[in-house]
């Protein structure tokens, strides 16, 4: 028969000593714990850090254990979920076994992971926010493009509107031709008119 208990004390001896910075003990009875873990430093000395709970059921190594995330920085709901799935697949994957250790070392890698992808991601929504300024840029000079049918609609538009101030002009030019005054009714009334060719010639 399976000593349980003697197996948990004994990882929970070699897990003080392996993370004697971040391990505490909140719990005798269950035997609770946390464990900070913290990604190597990114590209600007920046962290992503999670403290990660976890509860022995009486079976453990035969059970897996209660795990849970109780705080995290610069992580986004995403990564948290991820974190809790890599969490419960190695847990079921190491049943049997101790598995406090493995499961800190993956998690551990998956915010390493997780620190390099920040790095991509910003550069990917540099790239983005520089794509769409472009497209913004394009279409203020861009305009519409002419495609056969909106040049149609507007050559009709710029027709109807040219024979609109053919007609207007046409209007305008029979009122203007019932007041307009003949070469002789413009003679008669002007008598400078007599002499200017006169003058003209004499020049």
């Amino acid at each position: 028969m399976t000593d349980y208990s003697e197996e948990q004390r004994n990882e929970l001896e070699a897990l003080e000593s392996i993370y004697p910075d971040s391990f505490t003990v909140l719990s005798e009875k269950p035997t609770t714990f946390t464990i900070t873990v913290t990604s190597e430093a990114g590209e600007n000395d920046e962290t992503v850090q999670t403290t990660l709970k976890f509860t022995y059921r009486e079976k453990y190594p035969d059970e897996t254990p209660l795990y849970e995330i109780v705080s995290q920085e610069n992580l986004d709901d995403n990564d948290v979920t991820d974190i809790i799935k890599l969490l419960e697949q190695q847990a079921e994957e190491n049943l049997g076994m101790v598995m406090i250790f493995t499961l800190v070392s993956a998690v551990q890698e998956k915010l390493n992971e997780i620190v390099d992808q920040i790095k991509t991601r910003r550069e990917e929504e540099k790239k983005q926010k520089e794509r769409e300024a472009e497209e913004e840029e394009k279409q203020r000079f861009h305009g519409t493009p002419v495609t056969i049918e909106n040049f149609l609609n507007w050559k009709a538009k710029f027709d109807a509107e040219l024979l609109e101030i053919k007609r207007k002009k046409m209007k305008e030019d029979e009122q203007a031709g019932k007041n307009k005054l003949s070469g002789k009714q413009l003679f008669e009334m002007d008598h400078n008119l007599d002499t200017s060719d006169i003058q003209f010639l004499e020049e």
